[in-house]
Formats: C-alpha cells, structure tokens, sequence
C-alpha cells in the first residue's frame, strides 16, 4: 500500500497538507500534489492531461472553494460553480484512468439545515439547506452522488467522508473568508495586542446571538480518517466524520477568549445572520468501523494558536475572485 501512486488534490489547502503530513509520517512513499498555477482543476482538459500523464492508482480529493457565511454569500456562483468543476473533473477522470480508490471531501453543510440532531448521513436530501452555504452543499451532495454512482454501476471503492468544523494549522485566518473557529482567534488577537499598545479595554465583535451549537474537528483527526479510509475497505459510500459532541459558539468565543488572553468585552450583533442552530453529526458508522478522533478541543484551539501566532506574518489569506 506505501508504494501506491497517490494523488492528493489540494495538498497546500489546511486538509490536503494535514493528509500529505499524516501520509508521509506512515511511510507513503509516492504522494503526488500540484499547485494551482500548475494544475488549474477546473480545466477538464489539463485535468485528463495529468491523469494520462501521471497514473495515480488513488486519488484523494481536498481540493475546494472554501469559506464563511460572508463569502457564501457574496459569492455564490464561484462557491457553486468553481465545486462542481474541479470535483466533476477529478472523479471523471479518476473513472476513464481506472483509478480504483478515491476518497471524496465534503462537508456536514451537505445536510438539511433543520435534520434531527446528530445527522446521520441517512439525512441526505431529506429537506431543505442551510440558504447562508447552500451553494458550497450542493456542489458537494453532487460529488457524494456521483461517487456512490460510480461504486453501484463500476464497483469501484470510491468513498465519500463527510467531516463536521474543521479547524488547524495552516487554516484561513483572513476575517473576509474564514469560518468561525480561525475569525474568532483573529479577533481576539487583534484586540490583545491592540489592547497592549492602549492598555484600554478592546472589545470584540462577534456575529449572531452565540446560540447555535457547533462541532469542531482537528484537520490532523480527519487526515487520520483519510488514512484510515485508505488503508481500509469501507462498507458504504458515505461516512460522517467528527467528534460526536458540540458546544455553543458563545461557549466556543470564551474558550478561544481565554486561550488567546484578550481581556476585553464580547459583543454579540444579533443583526447578524446565526446560521444554522445545530449540526452535530452522527459518527457512529465510522466508530464501528474503528476509527475515533484523538485531540480534544482546548489542545487543538492552543495548537492552532501557536501556529497562527508562528506564521502570522507570512499565513495564506484566501481571496475569492469575483
């Protein structure tokens, strides 16, 4: 299995490189990953190109237009569009070069916003989305269908791993494009440090009521399910991935808060859309298969911190073109 041809699309994205991290660290030997300028995956035509060229024997698709509610909704035709032709090119061509493994990213947006609590992937299509990211889920519920698709017509083992909140090093801290867990240690760093030079108290702003409850999943947990994944035959086509447990965002704002050791008020701005009130995802199928998550959520958030705090003048910030 370490000798196999391995493409990871996205290896410079927060999951793909988490995945190229774990990999390497288990002793695969041929990880295959190109950038963006020198593989442009929405161009079906340079995508067939690459898999002519290079064979993987798996494929693991961590590539994606990702981000916040502000940039779902700003831009949903890119979130819609720009998904559907990366994913489709990837899979259509992992099926013509008779790639046999291929392991789908998605995300628990994929389910209806108002599904019974913990979503089991039973859910799928059983209501209506989340309106603030439903462009970025039907992307994905495609790429799952088209995945399950491929495995009931070419028997192929072509699996889709659905993970909850991800958050980690080499995350987006940019506060125009991040989910949650990275803007909120933004802000609250940048009030702690402005504080510093005032020695006044800094407020932080934050969206919504606080209400919504939220799991949060470590990048290197779910390069871990990949892995496992990878190294097992799974018995169906989609899998959840999480922790199995969740927590207010206002409780999620006091722990960063403290972590972080900004000192100053929190201001909810309730005029400011909550999103979904809960999404908790049922991993129990994937529990039974053997895998379970392994870093808690106080050690992650100081993880992520450090790492922020190590890269804070050189980190990525993703820019959506219009």
């Amino acid at each position: 299995m370490t000798n196999k041809n391995i493409y990871i699309a996205g290896h410079r994205g927060m999951v793909g490189s988490a995945i190229w991290r774990v990999l390497e660290a288990k002793g695969f030997k041929n990880l295959v990953g190109k950038t963006s300028q020198e593989l442009d995956l929405r161009n079906q035509e340079q995508v067939n190109q690459f898999f002519t060229t290079e064979k993987p024997e798996v494929v693991i698709d961590a590539a994606a237009r990702v981000g916040g509610i502000l940039a779902n909704k700003d831009y949903p035709y890119n979130f819609l569009m720009e998904n559907l032709q990366i994913q489709n090119n990837l899979i259509d061509a992992s099926l013509k070069q008779e790639v046999q493994k291929f392991i789908f990213l998605g995300s628990s947006c994929i389910y209806p916003k108002l599904a019974p609590q913990p979503l089991k992937e039973d859910y799928l299509l059983t209501d209506t989305l989340e309106p603030t990211n439903e462009w970025y889920a039907i992307a994905k519920i495609t790429g799952v269908k088209a995945c399950q698709s491929i495995r009931q017509q070419y028997g192929k083992d072509y699996v889709s791993l659905m993970p909850t909140n991800l958050y980690g090093s080499h995350d987006n801290f940019d506060l125009q494009t991040s989910h949650v867990l990275p803007a909120m240690i933004r802000k609250f760093h940048d009030a702690k440090i402005k504080e510093g030079k005032t020695g006044m108290s800094e407020p932080v702003e934050l969206w919504g009521t606080g209400s919504p409850k939220r799991e949060f999943l470590h990048v290197d947990d779910l390069a871990q399910a990949v892995c496992y994944a990878l190294e097992n035959p799974l018995e169906e086509h989609l899998y959840n991935v999480g922790t199995g447990t969740d927590l207010s965002i206002k409780n999620l704002a006091e722990k960063i808060q403290k972590i972080v050791g900004h000192q100053g008020e929190i201001q909810w701005d309730s005029s400011k859309p909550d999103g979904t009130p809960r999404k908790l995802l049922d991993v129990s199928k994937l529990h039974q298969e053997g895998w379970h998550h392994q870093i808690n959520l106080d050690e992650g958030i100081q993880s992520t911190y450090d790492w922020f705090q190590s890269h804070i003048d050189t980190f990525k910030e993703v820019k959506v073109n219009k």
